[in-house]
């Protein structure tokens, strides 16, 4: 008995130790997790102004809690995403020590210096996106031994010196961005679907005058001028003979050529359509993850309509839970003969996937076949903003008024991206609090960008149909069609009218003494000086006076008629957080309005009467409940 008591005694300890080293397998000799050395070494090499990296804690064991640190399943760090941060410093070669990273996107900030050759070490980075930063000096070579490597940006920065060739060894690549630097030298053969070198005048090909025989092959060699006499009698006949192989090359590249395009459409075909309505299997587009259909079938429950979390213009938005537990919003979209076929749809999301952002709603992924589109989302268990303006939690309002404020904030700061730090910019068209969702910590997350786009493709500018809310469209959207960031602009004014009144604008008319719709109501108090009487009851009074007049002239002047008077969303941003505000509105208020949507007597002079006169059919989308 005693004997059994001690071989268990041993099994035991067998198991604790195998334990034990599993679970420090990420700790160096001494006992600290080295990729817990390496964040922190990249934490002290930047500058955070507005503390972002607050929680990078170097005697923490384990990162994957970490703001802005995504793990795998087993415990490494697979994501660095910091776009948009205003971060400045360099960047440490620390990096170098997260051999596990699959993405890292610094985009958008100001970090400069060089990019540490380390960066070479991440044998599992699918996407590198390190553009519109102050990088200088080279890029690494060793940049070819990263062989995973899908999607490499280095836009807009400073870069000097050539292109590696070693580039050119990477055979998955499907874009190279080096636009707009200092680079020179030839270009390199890069096996990739898209290399972009705009904007660096000195590579050679682009009117440089540079020696490209590194990379053309040598000039034919003519004979020397001493015997052109003994040969003018038969030139004519080399003229003939020349033209005609020429022709005959020409016509053969041509042939050719049409061949190649008609084998990759075929090709296209083949892998992106199913006759039985399933996708490929598992395909991932950098960070973008294509599912199957029966996949996202079985996860809705065959698209239950108990599991419906809302439905609009754009199609209907299920909960799910895929097979790993994740919970998901997949939305199923409607029209889908619209986006132009597999090649264009693949194109937006992609784009769609590219736009990262803590209050954007991040694409996870999408499904296509013949006869559906899907897309992909995480699920956020707060809903959206409409959803949550009434909700009480112990007879107080869940939003109270320094989370509306918060959420304005989060909202512009979403917006602003979109607009100007995107590339392309992508325009929402349809700003309003059933489109910001909250994630666990009620921060605002903007939903159902670039959807209007990806259903309108056809039209780059102008939308044949108008895709909005009735009481969020813009004037000049509704009289014409034609959409911009200054259609944007309008909306988030009437989505900080929502927040302050706690009403939907398009259930707004509906109660007791309204007329018309909020604008007008709201101008009307405003000129009055009975803001109070504006502000939800539910708040009982709980708020800010000053920031209630603040938020008030922002949503007045981002709802001017004229949109070339409305700011852009970077100056809202700046008057939300105080800067600017008093001399926007002091000019705004020795403007005098002459848009040219009231060219005539019988223009209407409210924004109500403007409605009712339009003779435009709006699709009105409204999301309710956590998405």
């Amino acid at each position: 008995m005693e004997r059994k008591w001690c071989m268990l005694w041993h099994v035991g300890l067998l198991v604790l130790t195998l334990m034990l080293e599993s679970s420090f397998a990420s700790l160096s000799p001494t006992g600290i997790n080295y990729e817990v050395v390496a964040l922190t070494e990249i934490k002290k090499a930047l500058h955070d102004p507005y503390n972002v990296l607050e929680n990078w804690d170097v005697t923490s064991v384990d990162p994957c809690s970490w703001r802005m640190v995504t793990c795998s399943s087993d415990g490494y760090v697979s994501a660095l995403v910091l776009p948009s941060q205003s971060l400045s410093g360099t960047l440490s070669p620390g990096i170098g020590n997260l051999t596990k990273l699959q993405s890292v996107l610094l985009q958008n900030n100001a970090i400069y210096g060089p990019i540490p050759d380390l960066v070479g070490n991440l044998e599992k980075l699918q996407t590198l996106d390190l553009s519109n930063n102050k990088f200088d000096d080279e890029i690494p070579a060793s940049f070819g031994d990263l062989k995973n490597l899908i999607y490499l940006r280095l836009n807009n920065n400073s870069l000097t010196g050539s292109i590696p060739q070693s580039l050119s060894n990477i055979g998955g690549l499907a874009l190279v961005d080096v636009s707009f630097n200092n680079l020179n030298g030839p270009l390199p053969k890069i096996s990739a679907r898209a290399v972009k070198v705009v904007g660096n005048p000195l590579i050679c090909g682009q009117n440089s005058g540079n020696n490209c025989s590194a990379v053309y092959p040598e000039p034919l060699s003519f004979p020397p001028d001493s015997l052109g006499d003994q040969r003018a009698g038969s030139r004519s006949h080399h003229v003939a003979v020349a033209f005609g192989s020429s022709f005959g090359a020409a016509f053969l590249v041509i042939i050719v050529i049409a061949l190649v395009l008609w084998w990759r459409y075929r090709h296209n075909q083949q892998i992106f359509f199913d006759a039985n309505e399933q996708c490929d299997p598992e395909v991932c587009l950098g960070h973008l993850k294509r599912y199957a259909f029966k996949e996202l079938r079985t996860a809705t429950d065959h698209f239950n309509s108990k599991n419906i979390l809302g439905s609009g213009g754009f199609g209907v938005v299920y909960k799910g839970r895929l097979n790993n537990g994740a919970v998901v919003a997949v939305k199923r979209l409607k029209d889908y003969n619209a986006v132009g076929g597999e090649i264009q749809f693949q194109t937006e999301v992609e784009l769609i996937s590219l736009a990262v952002h803590r209050n954007l709603l991040h694409l996870w992924g999408f499904c296509s076949t013949e006869s559906e589109r899907l897309l992909v989302y995480p699920f956020m268990s707060n809903g959206s903003v409409a959803a949550r303006l009434k909700d009480h939690i112990h007879g107080r309002p869940v939003l109270d008024w320094s989370r509306r404020k918060g959420i304005a904030l989060g909202t512009a700061r979403g917006l602003v991206y979109l607009h100007e730090q995107c590339d392309p910019k992508i325009i929402h068209r349809d700003v309003k609090a059933a489109n910001i969702l909250l994630d666990e910590e009620f921060e605002a997350v903007v939903g159902d960008f670039g959807l209007a786009k990806l259903l309108d493709h056809r039209d780059s500018h102008v939308t044949t149909a108008v895709r909005g809310t009735v009481g969020h469209i813009a004037p000049e959207y509704l009289s014409t069609g034609q959409s911009s960031e200054k259609t944007d602009v309008f909306g988030f004014g009437i989505l900080l009218l929502e927040l302050i009144t706690g009403q939907k604008a398009v259930d707004f008319g509906r109660g007791a003494n309204q007329k018309g719709v909020m604008l007008d109501w709201v101008k009307k108090l405003h000129l009055e000086k009975k803001l109070n009487l504006m502000v939800d009851k539910d708040l009982r009074n709980n708020f800010n006076r000053i920031e209630l007049e603040e938020m008030v002239q922002v949503a007045l002047l981002c709802t001017q008629f004229n949109p070339t008077y409305r700011p852009k969303m970077s100056e809202v941003l700046r008057m939300l957080e105080g800067d600017g505000l008093p001399e926007k509105w002091e000019a705004s208020q020795q403007k005098v309005e002459t848009p040219r949507y009231r060219t005539s007597e019988n223009t209407p002079k409210r924004y109500s009467d403007y409605i009712e006169e339009s003779s435009l059919v709006v699709e009105a989308m409204e999301l309710s409940g956590p998405r």
